[in-house]
């Protein structure tokens, strides 16, 4: 016995008539707001971010709420996984961002040249960088840049 199902065009098209329409973005976070973010949470995250487990730090650099502080300190931290969760977090400052295009680690700049809000000098720093990954990192990048928009 066969676990496959297969529809009938008539069914097939009687679920595209009954499927919800697509929602923008704004219309989704309208439907599942988030929670305000209160100062409790920000003690958190401070407090988080001093964690002896890696892991536990890392999760403070992928918060959006993290405060701009505490980004600049976890840019120096010794965990590499930590460095590049900053790197890649859309909320990261501009000034940490710069920071990180110089850092040891090509995993992190490989990330800060993936991040969408780089600045155009550390983008600039990082298409000359030593590591053939992150120049393609920054190629590519620059592709999705010159491709039209589809609509």
């Amino acid at each position: 016995m066969s676990c496959i199902r297969f529809n009938t065009p008539a069914q097939r098209e009687a679920m595209r008539r009954a499927a919800p329409a697509m929602l923008t973005a704004e219309e989704a976070a309208a439907l599942h707001p988030s929670p305000p973010v209160t100062e409790s949470k920000i003690r958190r995250l401070r407090l988080l971010a001093t964690n002896a487990n890696p892991k536990i730090r890392e999760s403070v650099a992928s918060s959006y709420n993290t405060p701009a502080d505490l980004f600049e300190t976890l840019a120096h931290d010794p965990a590499e996984g930590v460095r590049a969760c900053v790197a890649r977090n859309e909320a990261t400052p501009c000034d940490v961002l710069r920071e990180l295009a110089g850092d040891r680690s090509e995993l992190v700049r490989g990330w800060v040249a993936a991040n969408y809000f780089v600045p155009e000098d550390a983008m600039a720093r990082l298409a000359e960088d030593t590591s053939p990954t992150v120049r393609s990192l920054v190629k590519w990048k620059a592709s999705l840049a010159a491709e039209p928009a589809v609509s």
